[in-house]
C-alpha cells in the first residue's frame, strides 16, 4: 500500500478498510446458508458520517475526512463507492480503541499522545494503517525520545571520605539510604551467623536500591568506624541509624556478633519515603513516625539548634549479650535512645 495516497492516486479498494457482513442467512437445518450483505451506497451528498470501527461508534464530516491525503480521504473523495448498513453505519473492520486519537489528529493537524509505550506503539500502528504520515512521524519521534530518556542503570554511589557523604546528603534532594559494612574494624572473631547475616544485610541492600531506585538515593561507605550499620537521611539530615553489630562477652574471650534487623530496616526505609518531596513533611505524621524527635518523638521546639537535631536520631542497636559474671563491668544489656 503506497504511504502517499491522496485524492488523485486513490489506492485500490481491497486495500482500503474492509467492510464486514452484516447478515447471515440461515438454512431450515440451523446451518449457514450463506453470507448476505445488507449494504446501500453512501449518500453522495451527506456532510456527515456514521462510523463503526470495530465496535468503536463515530459521528463526524466528510471534510474531516478529507482534509488530509491519507486513505480515509481517498475512501471518501467520491471516487469510490462506500456502504453502509441498513442504519447508516461504514463498518470498518479495525480496532477502535484508538480511533478517537486518528479523528482528533485529522480534525486539529497534532493531538496529545499517550504517555505508554505500548499504547504508542498501537496509535503508530494505526496511524500506518490509515496512511497519516504526520501522525506517523510523531509517533516515531515521541517513542525515540521515550527510548533516549529512559535510564535502566541504577547508580549507588561509594563514598570516599565524610566530606563526600555530606556533600551527597545535602545536596540530594532525595531520602537517602547509607550502608556502612567495614569488616577492617572488627577486633575479634565473629559468631557462628554473623558472615551470613553481613551478607544478607548487604544483599537486601542491593533489593531495596533496586526496588526504590529513582526514589531514594542509596550509597556505600565501606570507610566508617561501624561493622554493619544503615544510616537513613531526608532533607539533609539524618533520621534514623540501625545498627547491626554486638559485642558477645563469653567465658574466655569476646565475640563480634552481626544481626539482620530485616523488619526494621523496611520499616525504616518506609519512614524515609516522606521525606521523598521537597515540601516539609506533614507534623503529625513525623511525630507519629518519630521523625522530629528522638524516643517518643515531641514536638520539634524552635530554639533546637543542629546539636539537638543530632541527638533526636532513632538509633536502633542489637541486643547486647552479656554472660553474668561480666555483669560487673557496667555493660548496658540493651542500649536505645
Amino acid at each position: 500500500m503506497s504511504a502517499e495516497a491522496t485524492a488523485d492516486q486513490v489506492p485500490p479498494l481491497e486495500n482500503c478498510a474492509p467492510l464486514v457482513p452484516i447478515q447471515q442467512r440461515r438454512d431450515g437445518g440451523g446451518g449457514v446458508a450463506g453470507v448476505t450483505f445488507d449494504l446501500k451506497p453512501l449518500n453522495p451528498s451527506s456532510k456527515y458520517v456514521k462510523l463503526n470501527v470495530g465496535g468503536s461508534l463515530h459521528y463526524t464530516t466528510v471534510q474531516t475526512l478529507t482534509k488530509q491525503d491519507t486513505m480515509l480521504k481517498a475512501m471518501f473523495s467520491g471516487r469510490m463507492e462506500v456502504l453502509t448498513d441498513s442504519e447508516g453505519w461504514i463498518l470498518i473492520d479495525r480496532s477502535g480503541r484508538h480511533f478517537g486519537t486518528i479523528l482528533n489528529y485529522l480534525r486539529d493537524g497534532s493531538v496529545s499522545l499517550p504517555e505508554s509505550q505500548r499504547e504508542l506503539e498501537e496509535v503508530l500502528s494505526e496511524a500506518r494503517y490509515y496512511l497519516i504520515q504526520g501522525l506517523v512521524e510523531d509517533c516515531q519521534l515521541a517513542l525515540q525520545q521515550k527510548s533516549e530518556a529512559y535510564d535502566p542503570l541504577c547508580h549507588i554511589p561509594m563514598v570516599t571520605s565524610p566530606k563526600e557523604e555530606q556533600q551527597i546528603i545535602s545536596s540530594c534532594s532525595k531520602p537517602v539510604v547509607k550502608l556502612l559494612h567495614n569488616r577492617s574494624n572488627n577486633k575479634y572473631s565473629y559468631t557462628s551467623n554473623s558472615d551470613d547475616n553481613l551478607l544478607k544485610n548487604i544483599e537486601l541492600f542491593d533489593k531495596l536500591a533496586l526496588r526504590f531506585n529513582g526514589r531514594v538515593l542509596f550509597i556505600k561507605d565501606v570507610l566508617g568506624d561501624e561493622i554493619c550499620c544503615w544510616s537513613f537521611y531526608g532533607q539533609g539530615r539524618k533520621i534514623a541509624e540501625v545498627c547491626c553489630t554486638s559485642i558477645v562477652y563469653a567465658t574466655e574471650k569476646k565475640q563480634t556478633k552481626v544481626e539482620f534487623p530485616e523488619a526494621r530496616i523496611f520499616e525504616e526505609t518506609l519512614n524515609i519515603l516522606i521525606y521523598e518531596t521537597p515540601r516539609v513533611p506533614d507534623k503529625a505524621l513525623l511525630e507519629a513516625t518519630g521523625g522530629v524527635a528522638g524516643g517518643g518523638g515531641g514536638p520539634l521546639r524552635a530554639g533546637d539548634d543542629e546539636d539537638g537535631r543530632e541527638h533526636r536520631v532513632r538509633r536502633i542497636h542489637v541486643r547486647r549479650h552479656i554472660m553474668h559474671d561480666e555483669r560487673p563491668h557496667g555493660h548496658q544489656a540493651v542500649f536505645k535512645d
